[in-house]
Formats: C-alpha cells, structure tokens, sequence
C-alpha cells in the first residue's frame, strides 16, 4: 500500500476483489499487512488488522524485481503467512489499485469449497 493509497481506494479494492468470489467483508477473518500498517487507518475495514514483520514478508516471499518499496511480493506474503504457509491457498488473481494490492487466501479447504461453490 503506497502512501497515497486513499481509504476509499483500499475499501474499493478489497471489497471489489471479495465480490468477484461472492464474498464480503463479514467473510474475513482477518486482514493481513506489513507489521508498519497495522494501525493504519485505512485497513479500519472491520476484521482486525495483523502486521508481517519485514524480514518475514522477504524471506517468504516468491522472488520479486521490484526496485522501490520492499523486495516482496507483499499481499500475497502477507496473506498465505497469516493463513498458514502449509495449509493456505491464494484465491483467485491479486487484485491492483493505482496505489494499493489485495490478496484474499484461506485454507486449502476453504479454497476449494469456494471453488465449487463459484463454479
């Protein structure tokens, strides 16, 4: 999430990419971020917020080019460690804002029951 990522363009974001998988946000358990977002006010969506430290985000992550910001595939990082690297399973495609990234993930189960459920 950039600095000039605005409320309103996450709240956009996150609850477009939830609908596109007939979700909301009384759906999230929670909301995943690098550790120096947690209290941000634009992630005041409702689910509470959890932080990733950095050094996690970086070393878990697959690799990125990225040349501004932190070397890490961050949403997506963020989203399958708080889930569970064992377990967790991206749904979906990431989604993009001019200033902000949403990945939704949930246990490989979950994942799969929502895949028949959207078929």
């Amino acid at each position: 999430m950039s600095s000039k990522a605005t409320a309103g363009e996450v709240r956009t974001l996150v609850t477009s990419a939830l609908r596109e998988h007939q979700l909301g946000l009384d759906d999230v358990s929670v909301v995943a971020t690098r550790e120096r977002f947690v209290r941000d006010r634009r992630l005041d969506l409702g689910p509470p917020v959890t932080g990733v430290p950095d050094d996690v985000l970086v070393a878990a992550s697959e690799p990125c080019d990225r040349v501004v910001g932190l070397p890490a595939r961050v949403a997506e990082t963020a989203a399958v460690v708080t889930v569970g690297e064992a377990t967790a399973e991206l749904i979906g495609q990431v989604a993009r804002s001019p200033h902000a990234t949403v990945a939704i993930a949930a246990t490989a189960t979950v994942s799969q029951l929502l895949s028949r459920l959207n078929r």
